[in-house]
């Protein structure tokens, strides 16, 4: 019965702590959100989409109506780029990027970046996060290109 009683306790507060955890990421992101100019678009001026590349590549960074900044900089109109590379469903909008293998951030104003990935088909996409790596309202987020990988 003891055994339960600390289990039930401790799921609670594991309950709890989640639950507080994202209300403060919530407002957080509430709070610190950025709107995006008319206009505003990511894009990707290379590889171009149904290119081969090798292993080891450059990825070039394109932006419309708004400028870079880096990570940290609050500017009304700019933002740092995050590569995101054979995401299946987007990231959450609504809160700060989080960075992984798949969503590489570009925090120091970056506008290029050499990457290697594995031979085959992968997908990049570039969304624009503000100075504290959440996306603009609305997101500035490039279109989905696919590229080849060849091992080189």
């Amino acid at each position: 019965m003891v055994e339960v009683s600390k289990m039930i306790i401790n799921r609670t507060f594991f309950l709890f702590f989640i639950a507080v955890a994202m209300s403060w990421s919530t407002a957080f992101a509430e709070e610190h959100f950025s709107e995006s100019p008319p206009g505003a678009k990511a894009y990707i001026i290379s590889p171009k989409d149904g290119e081969v590349v090798g292993k080891t590549f450059t990825v070039r960074f394109g932006l419309v109506n708004m400028g870079v900044a880096p990570a940290g900089v609050k500017v009304p109109n700019t933002g740092h780029h995050h590569l995101l590379i054979d995401l299946k469903t987007l990231p959450d909008m609504g809160k700060p990027l989080v960075f992984s293998e798949n969503v590489r951030h570009f925090g120091g104003g970056q506008t290029e970046t050499e990457i290697t990935l594995a031979p085959g088909k992968h997908t990049l996409r570039l969304l624009l996060g503000n100075y504290v790596h959440i996306p603009h309202k609305p997101p500035v987020l490039s279109e989905k290109i696919t590229i080849t990988v060849k091992d080189q």
